[in-house]
């Protein structure tokens, strides 16, 4: 082993490490939370769901003893529901919403019993969606992380013939290769796909569009596409040395921790991540869990202006990580043999003028240089835009932040056949709001190509009345 290398605690205790932090109800706790709450007709936590589901009627389902229509109700309105379930930021969404945590000082657990009643079928193999009678028109989805697998739902229960077109060799995107383990492991998203799969809906996995299929071939396969592919790379640091030995991305190790072969993940004994991002948190408190003896978060604002949720940074304190605000990276410094990481040099920041959004730049502090010993450097800078892919896409066009822009009701792009959702048009949100893209897309699709309005659960949003039928096209 590499003495730069750091000592893996033993598998039992990475185990331990890796448990989950919002475990699985008992069916005891499930039926005491379910009675907790109070059914709110105006509900506020339905309102706060990107997604709307139905929470007092699942609730209520819950409480009643009916998992199977609790279930129901829940992927009716979002068929990514057991994943959101475990990685939705359900404290400031639902559950921030919720009466009881004005009145009581304690929300309904609500993410934790969405989990209870979708582990429950998922667990059994029960289908709670059908598929549609078949209706001779075929759709192409490029991509299977949750716009991709929500919109083949839906268009399968509408009865189209559905291919999705996946890269990888597991669907699910980042659901699948991106989240922490002790947010949610593989076999949940991919349960998930499997009941897409149920549906009717084709899975074309390891097949890259633009490389293995051209959009020429995939344009003439299929009467509408839709394009939920999320976005690129990890974003560069654009420092001298980051072409280093020891310089890594964010996904790739987190995406080798998925693999939960522990043995294969590149950590150093001492750790810098770059970023404060949800996925800073997640690669800084993964290598702490792996046995890293010091993991160091190097952020160039202050903790106010961090990106990540705070009960993220609240798990990242509690795991000993040490954070370095107001700090920028500006070298990565290499050993004696020139080819590894040795140290990470850094610059301090103060707060600069803001900007036209209001947010504070920052600017160097002249002459406050200093060097801090790492022998792993992790870039967690947000993803970049997949300008290029979406380039040779004709009339598929990207604004000035490289998102793909579309018909906000439809998900329809310019050019007419094509629609897309998820992280690539929104920028990288969360799985839910991904997730309602595709719910929209599949009406507008729908509507594109039969002139026939479609409202799913959670989906009442006026479509255009000029979007064209792609017949015509």
């Amino acid at each position: 082993m590499s003495t730069h290398q750091v000592t893996l605690l033993p598998d039992e205790e990475i185990e331990r490490n890796f448990r989950e932090i919002a475990p699985a109800l008992t069916d005891a706790e499930a039926l005491f939370e379910a009675n907790r709450c109070v059914y709110c007709y105006d509900a506020p936590c339905t309102h706060a769901c990107p997604t709307h589901i139905d929470v007092p009627s699942f609730i209520k389902k819950i409480a009643s003893g009916n998992l199977l229509g609790s279930a129901r109700a829940i992927f009716d309105a979002n068929p990514i529901g057991a994943t959101c379930a475990r990685v939705c930021p359900v404290e400031v969404l639902c559950e921030g919403a919720c009466v009881e945590k004005t009145l009581m000082h304690k929300p309904i657990e609500i993410g934790r019993l969405q989990r209870y009643a979708t582990d429950f079928v998922l667990a059994a193999g029960l289908d709670v969606l059908k598929a549609g009678a078949p209706n001779g028109k075929s759709v192409g989805v490029v991509g299977s992380g949750p716009a991709g697998l929500t919109c083949a739902t839906y268009l399968a229960r509408l009865g189209y013939d559905v291919t999705v077109y996946e890269r990888k060799q597991l669907p699910g995107g980042l659901d699948t290769y991106g989240m922490a383990e002790y947010k949610m492991t593989q076999r949940v998203s991919t349960e998930e796909a499997r009941a897409v799969e149920r549906l009717g809906v084709r899975f074309r996995l390891g097949v890259e569009v633009g490389r293995d299929i051209s959009f020429e071939e995939l344009e003439a396969a299929h009467d509408g596409v839709f394009l939920g592919v999320g976005l690129g790379e990890t974003g560069r640091l654009d420092i001298p040395g980051e072409e280093l030995e020891g310089v890594y991305d964010a996904l790739y190790v987190i995406e080798r921790i998925k693999s939960r072969r522990w043995e294969t993940v590149p950590l150093g004994r001492a750790v810098a991540v770059v970023g404060a991002g949800n996925t800073a948190i997640d690669a800084v408190t993964q290598a702490r869990r792996l046995g890293a003896e010091r993991v160091m978060l190097v952020y160039r604002r202050g903790p106010a202006e961090m990106p990540a949720y705070e009960y993220e940074y609240t798990l990242a304190k509690q795991d000993a990580v040490e954070f370095l605000w107001q700090t920028a990276p500006v070298e990565v410094i290499a050993d004696a043999g020139g080819k590894r990481v040795a140290g990470l040099r850094c610059v301090r920041t103060e707060p600069g003028e803001p900007d036209a959004s209001g947010r504070r730049s920052v600017r160097p502090v002249e002459g406050s240089e200093f060097d801090v010993p790492a022998d792993t450097v992790i870039k967690a800078t947000g993803q970049q835009k997949m300008r290029e892919f979406f380039a040779s896409v004709p009339g598929v066009g990207v604004d000035s932040a490289g998102h793909v822009q579309v018909d906000p009701e439809t998900m329809r792009t310019g050019n007419p056949k094509f629609f897309a959702g998820g992280d690539c048009v929104n920028g990288g949100r969360e799985a839910v709001d991904a997730s309602q893209m595709g719910k929209l897309a599949a009406q507008g699709i729908h509507l594109a190509l039969t002139g026939e309005r479609v409202e799913f659960a959670g989906a009442r949003v006026p479509l255009h009345e000029e979007t064209q039928n792609l017949k015509a096209h």
